[in-house]
């Protein structure tokens, strides 16, 4: 065997792995992450790069008299030598600790993945082969309108392999690219931003989210001072997916009926069944979804409210979180979904929210009397869990709508609002389209959103953030 674990194949480590194994369960993911990226700030490339690197993860399980324990060890640029002394440590560790509240038998049954024994799938700076000429125009038209572009894109490509000692070869390729766009007037006073996700930049240019910058750089020209208050405000689709991720975050079954959140029943039990719209929206998560791809099977590197290890290779099936505007499931493992007596439905790769509207967010401020149009929010922090109270900040353009058009530029605010209570209050969604993300795409991408129309946002104090 090689020196360098990296310069040996994702599944052989696996294999290797589980054959020293000495647990009476063991689970092996291999996580082999490329990237590359492109930076630019003053309508010019300023940094780029291109990395790669390997992490290994060995789950160790021991059964006892008191029931089963679980001990996992993660490490990065493990070498050969290394391997052993790892699944040691994994081993060790559970045997350290005491009976693991989530317990059950490893998964079975899962079919193989044909490509297991396949070389990992890699990035490269080749992904931005269009999209940076793209760029470079727009730069230049950006220069000649009297504006700076400022801004990254990435592209990171993760293959997953897992292996159990149960028989599991499972193996996931997860590409992932976000690009964000920032467009500043000269004197930095005025600014814009835009956010997409791709898989591959093909779906992406550049120089028509300038050319979008540009229009909103314009409506900036002009500043309204507006107070604190209630105001239509129509939620694009990017910050739709900032509030329902977050929603979703905290839609764990077992807290529910614990009566921990906002999906508690007052007097036990959950809220499934319950209307949170009037509107018909169904929010779901499908692995399958074109365009926003997820793994199909479970990997969980750790143990949490909305994951277990035990669950590894446990099939993810497409899933309705509401339906028609019903609360239909809440997130379990298979652990909660036991103690909850709820179906098993693990935690989601990507959201969609469909209501049934056809109108472009254009189309939806040409339709507005008076109302707020947002950019984006970012700094979201949760106030209240029991009615998923957030607060949180407007940022990079809040505009005035009078008779559907934009007459200008306002003041950022605070917001205080729960996205189930914004849910109940939506009176309109449009055309439900894929979206990145402002505050959480460290962490979450893959989303399809429509913009929402809300008749009463509580702006709830002034900000002087930009």
């Amino acid at each position: 065997m090689s020196s360098s674990i990296r310069t040996t194949k994702p599944h052989e480590i696996v294999e290797r792995a589980l054959e020293l194994s000495t647990a009476d369960g063991c689970v092996v993911i291999a996580d082999e992450q490329s990237s590359a990226n492109l930076r630019w700030a003053g309508n010019a490339l300023t940094t780029n790069g291109v990395t790669r690197g390997r992490t290994l993860t060995v789950i160790a399980t021991v059964d006892g008299k008191e029931g089963t324990a679980s001990g996992v060890v993660s490490r990065s640029a493990v070498t050969a030598q290394e391997l052993e002394p790892l699944v040691r440590a994994a081993e060790a560790a559970a045997r350290g600790a005491g009976p693991a509240e989530d317990a059950r038998p490893l998964v079975t049954g899962t079919p193989s993945s044909p490509d297991f024994a396949d070389a990992p799938a890699e990035t490269s700076s080749a992904v931005f082969a269009d999209f940076a000429p793209a760029l470079g125009e727009a730069f230049a038209r950006a220069r000649a309108g009297g504006r700076e572009l400022y801004g990254f894109a990435n592209h990171e490509l993760v293959s997953t392999y897992v292996g159990t000692s149960t028989g599991l070869r499972l193996r996931h390729d997860q590409p992932n690219g976000t690009l964000e766009l920032n467009a500043k007037s000269p004197d930095r006073q005025r600014s814009a931003w835009a956010g997409r996700a791709t898989r591959d930049f093909k779906d992406v240019d550049p120089t028509v989210l300038d050319a979008e910058l540009a229009v909103r750089l314009g409506w900036a020209e002009r500043k309204i001072d507006l107070p604190a208050g209630r105001y239509e405000t129509l939620l694009p689709p990017t910050a739709v997916a900032d509030l329902l991720i977050y929603q979703m975050w905290s839609a764990a079954a077992r807290d529910a009926v614990e009566g921990r959140t906002v999906f508690s029943k007052p007097g036990g039990g959950t809220r499934l069944g319950e209307r949170l719209s009037p509107l018909p929206l169904t929010l779901r998560s499908d692995p399958n979804a074109p365009g926003l791809e997820s793994a199909p099977f479970v990997i969980a590197h750790s143990s949490g409210d909305g994951e277990s290890v035990f669950d590894n290779g446990l099939p993810v099936p497409a899933t309705e979180w509401i339906k028609d505007g019903e609360l239909a499931r809440l997130t379990t493992t298979r652990h909660t979904a036991d103690l909850t007596g709820l179906p098993v439905s693990p935690s989601f790769g990507n959201l969609i929210l469909e209501g049934g509207g056809e109108k472009s967010l254009e189309e939806m401020v040409a339709a507005t009397e008076r109302g707020l149009l947002l950019t984006c929010l970012w700094y979201i922090r949760e106030v209240d869990p029991a009615t998923l109270l957030l607060t949180g900040l407007t940022r990079d353009g809040v505009y005035l709508v009078e008779d559907g058009q934009v007459v200008g530029e306002v003041n950022n605010f605070r917001f205080n609002e729960s996205p189930v209570d914004l849910l109940s209050r939506a009176s309109e969604a449009g055309r439900t389209e894929k979206t990145l993300p402002r505050e959480w795409n460290d962490w979450f991408t893959r989303a399809a959103m429509p913009a929402l129309r809300i008749p009463d946002f509580n702006m709830s104090s002034v900000s002087k953030g930009v």
